[in-house]
């Protein structure tokens, strides 16, 4: 019984590791996006661009989208950090479970 509750337990975390990947993962898919797009705008003559809001395009300053951007691209590396620090913890007790279930619980 008990060591049905520690492998259970084990396959919990494994989960749970996998899901930190894959949100971690799919931030910095989006850090890429926002970075390539801040280069496009840096890099634009034009003083104006168009920013997607909801189902409308709205017409903004190149500046105040940059900015914007700049500013999503620290949040959402902020939000990698924390990822990175809860997946260092999880694989941490992972490690532990597995050294538990090679002694036999």
């Amino acid at each position: 019984m008990e060591n049905e509750k520690i492998l259970q337990e084990f396959q919990g975390l494994q989960e749970q590791y996998r899901m930190l990947i894959i949100q971690k993962e799919s931030l910095k898919l989006q850090v890429m996006e926002i970075e390539n797009a801040i280069k496009e705008l840096e890099n634009s003559q034009e003083n104006f661009a168009y920013k997607i809001v909801g189902n409308v395009m709205v017409k903004k300053g190149k500046d105040e989208i940059i900015k914007e951007l700049k500013e999503n691209k620290e949040e959402f590396d902020l939000r990698i950090s924390n990822l990175e620090k809860m997946e260092k913890i999880v694989e941490e007790r992972i490690k532990e479970m597995e050294r538990k279930i090679k002694k036999g619980g």
